[in-house]
């Protein structure tokens, strides 16, 4: 890039202190409206732009690329998934792919801890009965639950989130268990006393609860098929604040809804913001619209990540966040 400030289109409203920022070191164009660009706005956008900052709402597909201007060279996404972006069709283009690792991992595992609290002692059934005005008072049969103590809890996917929730879960007395593609340190299993399985259909037929901590990836989509949902006990718990799409959906709706499942806490949807509404009609079910990491302080780190990233790439360097890396270089 040449000395002038490069053009950053940012395709939602982000903390003002991090649009501050990028006023000051960039030529940025906001969104101040925060409504999620249309493909059409899309393609404008990207046929001007030196850097586009998306986030997950964007499908940043092939054709939207394919209608790029000669100075797109950086998608710095705002977020750690990448799912939303067609990788190929940048690498082919000559494009870098950045993301913003590392920053949500806490928030998540604490929203995850929230939800596997929530689910078994139906917390958000009693929220309602308060409200509903219909509550009577206490009795010793009343909104009775499940505790999680002693519990066997089976993670999918031990990275940094899977170990972080694998952390605050053993701090509640639940006997740790997990599947990843790979078995992690023995140093890490023995700190978190956590139990490896190769075959994650063996792990499933043997947990209270499962939680989802995996990417979204073509391998990865429907991992938790309507055949693997149905290895779980009927007394256990499904929690997902990774990807929507990494659970059947309609699947685990049925089996909620026949009590072959106890419950769900569900912070990500497969069509969101889309829900099934035999979904959304279940009192065995804790929803949430995706916040998993909305915190403030996450999003101001999310936001110095995409500045970093941007800044360190318009003076000539490789970008530390690097998730694809262009052809040539």
């Amino acid at each position: 890039m040449t000395n002038r400030k490069p053009v950053v289109v940012v395709t939602r409203k982000l903390p003002d202190v991090i649009e501050t920022r990028m006023m000051e070191l960039f030529d940025t164009k906001l969104n101040l409206d925060d409504h999620p660009l249309a493909k059409t706005e899309l393609i404008e956008a990207v046929k001007t732009a030196d850097v586009l900052v998306p986030t997950l709402t964007d499908r940043i597909d092939a054709a939207i690329l394919a209608s790029a201007g000669p100075n797109l060279k950086l998608i710095a996404n705002f977020g750690t998934g990448v799912d939303h972006i067609d990788l190929a069709s940048a690498r082919q283009r000559g494009m870098v792919v950045t993301n913003t690792p590392d920053v949500l991992t806490e928030d998540t595992a604490d929203m995850t801890m929230a939800l596997l609290l929530a689910v078994p002692r139906r917390l958000s059934e009693g929220e309602r009965l308060v409200r509903s005005g219909d509550w009577v008072g206490w009795s010793p049969t009343s909104m009775l639950g499940h505790r999680i103590w002693g519990k066997r809890l089976g993670i999918i996917g031990m990275g940094r989130i899977g170990q972080a929730v694998a952390r605050r879960a053993k701090g509640f007395g639940l006997a740790v268990h997990y599947h990843n593609r790979k078995r992690v340190h023995p140093e890490i299993e023995t700190e978190l006393e956590a139990t490896y399985w190769e075959s994650l259909d063996q792990m499933l037929a043997r947990m209270d609860i499962v939680s989802i901590h995996c990417p979204h990836t073509p391998a990865t989509y429907h991992l938790m098929s309507a055949r693997r949902l149905k290895l779980l006990p009927a007394h256990a718990i499904v929690i997902n604040t990774a990807r929507g799409e990494v659970i059947d959906e309609n699947a685990l709706t049925r089996m909620l809804a026949k009590k072959e499942l106890a419950g769900a806490g569900l912070d990500v949807f497969e069509n969101e913001p889309a829900i099934n509404p035999k979904l959304l009609a279940l009192d065995n079910v804790v929803l949430l619209p995706h916040m998993g990491s909305a915190t403030i302080e996450g999003r101001i780190d999310m936001g110095e990540k995409v500045i970093i990233n941007i800044k360190t790439f318009s003076d000539g360097h490789h970008p530390p966040d690097r998730v694809l890396i262009s052809q040539g270089q």
